[in-house]
């Protein structure tokens, strides 16, 4: 599947490889930063709330500057909350609040399973062709996926529930990649549905928080606050680029974000949090990255 009906793809728009590479290493570094603020006290959903707030409002100024123009419809603010559900607030509420239990690489790991959710879904509503490529591209990143899940099951020491929790987070992403490209409203810009979704998403966050009675005012300390700043930051620019990746690759191409963001939060978990790395991510690491290149030159 390629753009969506009604929108062009702009002519200075990156390769959709520099995209694909870019916002998934934004993805994965999301959630070692969110790693690093639970570690310093940050209570995980008010750290995600405010970091969502902060980033969803840079990009609502950068499309504001850009000259876009919101127009409050029933179509908008549909596609806003169910794109906000699915993509952004119910994975990240279930990401965030496991990372303190299971970890954050293992978090990071999890974002390698929506390609191949995704690309099953796209097939059954007749999104994208059948071929053997895409298949077996599938099936290598599948395996890479699975390897990476052993690698923290084997020995882990967090409750299966959050483990579980964070496995859910991916079927949520599966859904939100083909809702976003299937409900895209006319006419609509990448940068004017990207502050739109974020900033219901950060409200949905919200209601949660308010409904669980989770503290969103509970700051640890004055010397962790510039976690803040800079989660906010890289929400902004993951999703600045996000909408701009559906555009050009549609749902499928824009899933394989999951596999670099893996590789990219399993990595940095392991260089700035600690954590450990299993041998057997050396044979996932190739696969998922043979699967990206097989999906990538598949037939559409």
């Amino acid at each position: 599947m390629n753009a969506p009906a009604g929108i062009a793809t702009p002519r200075a728009a990156p390769p959709a490889y520099l995209l694909l590479l870019s916002t998934g290493a934004l993805l994965g570094l999301t959630t070692v930063v969110a790693g690093l603020a639970s570690g310093l006290g940050w209570p995980p959903i008010a750290f995600l709330f405010w970091s969502a707030l902060g980033g969803g409002l840079v990009l609502a100024v950068v499309a504001a500057v850009a000259g876009e123009r919101l127009t409050p419809s029933p179509a908008l603010l549909r596609y806003g909350l169910q794109a906000g559900l699915l993509s952004f607030a119910l994975p990240n509420i279930l990401s965030f609040a496991a990372i303190p239990h299971v970890g954050a690489g293992f978090v990071a790991l999890c974002l390698a399973f929506p390609p191949l959710l995704t690309y099953g879904l796209a097939l059954a509503l007749g999104m994208d062709r059948l071929s053997v490529q895409g298949l077996a591209g599938m099936a290598l990143g599948l395996a890479g996926a699975l390897l990476f899940a052993v690698s923290r099951l084997t020995g882990a020491d967090g409750g299966g529930l959050w483990t579980g929790l964070a496995l859910a987070a991916p079927l949520s992403v599966a859904a939100g990649n083909i809702y976003r490209s299937a409900a895209w409203p006319d006419h609509a810009s990448p940068r004017l549905l990207a502050p739109i979704m974020v900033l219901t998403a950060t409200a949905l966050i919200g209601a949660y928080a308010v409904a669980s009675e989770i503290p969103l005012l509970a700051v640890p300390s004055a010397s962790t606050a510039g976690l803040l700043p800079m989660q906010a930051a890289i929400i902004a620019a993951t999703y600045a680029l996000f909408f701009v990746l559906q555009k050009r690759s549609g749902p499928v191409g824009l899933s394989q974000i999951g596999w670099i963001g893996a590789i990219t939060g399993k990595g940095l978990a392991v260089a700035l949090l600690g954590e450990r790395f299993p041998p057997i991510l050396a044979l996932a690491i190739p696969l998922i990255l043979a699967g990206i290149v097989l999906v990538s030159r598949r037939p559409r």
